[in-house]
């Protein structure tokens, strides 16, 4: 079993960092009212509002950021400002043994995909794939999936589109299979193939999202994990939203997803509202789930916070 972390409770203190690009101060001030709405209090550090060209800071002083907030026994989660990109850059500087001591929930998406996976694959912990400060949380089915994953522990449950998406199905020689959701965002996910991050593929139920991409480079991407065998080791897929994956030429990315699913013969579930789109479902990392292609359902079936 994998292990979940102390739940959220209206009022807690939650740590807020920028791993990756910078924000403008006054987006900043805004997003940090967001958690005020939601009831919770927070803490920042040091470096939250530095700003160098695309980074949010020098790779020493964000990790400080990361660190501190680790280190820190007041607050009981930590959630990212925003993606962008700038992370893998700062993880060699993170002291991970901080986490290990002091283990709490970690909130991110998109850049953040090689920290989300990695405190999976080093302590077993579940993190969560969900929106970061600068997300619309006013979009309600947003915002429930959010709160209800992280304030209330449940053995077993469904993640679910809105009725009016509907989750496909992609079957293969298995109409289920079962392992811990891995995963995120495809473009960071081969950005850290044969590096120490490099996500577990084996036996697990592979997640991917993307945005801004051309059809063919989401298909480079998941035919270099073909080619590589990091498909093959997985018992399954999750598709998640291919955000403004558009290109020139008239290909369609679903139907490039579709071709590259028959080349997997892997069970799979699709159109899943989790990514970079609207609304945001929250994604448990490191969580034991169960697919079936027979009826579309994605079922987490372990608690992810306690």
């Amino acid at each position: 079993m994998s292990i979940a972390c102390k739940k959220l409770n209206f009022g807690d203190n939650i740590s807020v960092i920028s791993p990756s690009s910078p924000t403008p101060r006054t987006v900043i001030e805004d997003s940090l009212l967001k958690l005020t709405n939601l009831k919770f209090n927070y803490k920042t550090y040091n470096h939250l509002y530095d700003n160098i060209g695309y980074l949010a800071g020098d790779d020493n002083h964000r990790a400080d950021d990361f660190n501190s907030s680790l280190n820190d026994k007041n607050t009981n989660g930590i959630i990212c400002m925003r993606g962008g990109y700038g992370s893998l850059r700062m993880m060699p500087f993170i002291n991970w043994s901080y986490f290990k001591k002091n283990p709490k929930i970690f909130i991110g998406f998109s850049d953040l995909t090689p920290i989300l996976n990695y405190i999976f694959k080093k302590f077993n912990i579940i993190t969560f794939h969900a929106p970061m400060l600068t997300s619309n949380l006013n979009n309600e089915f947003t915002r429930d999936s959010f709160i209800n994953t992280l304030t209330i522990p449940k053995t077993n449950y469904y993640i679910e589109n809105p009725k009016e998406i509907s989750l496909k199905s992609f079957s293969s020689n298995k109409i289920s299979v079962t392992g811990n959701i891995v995963g995120g965002n495809l473009s960071l996910i081969c950005s850290t193939i044969s590096t120490k991050y490099e996500i577990p593929f084996k036996n697990n139920i592979l997640f991917i999202e993307e945005i801004n991409e051309d059809p063919y480079k989401v298909d480079r991407m998941l035919t270099h994990l073909y080619l590589i065998g990091k498909i093959n080791q997985c018992r399954g897929l999750i598709l998640g939203q291919f955000t403004n994956c558009i290109g020139d030429d008239g290909v369609k990315v679903e139907d490039v997803l579709i071709e590259k699913l028959k080349l997997f013969k892997k069970p799979c579930i699709y159109n899943l509202s989790a990514g970079h789109g609207e609304p945001r479902l929250t994604i448990p990392i490191g969580a034991k789930a169960k697919i079936n292609t027979a009826n579309s359902t994605i079922e987490i079936i372990e608690n992810v916070v306690l």
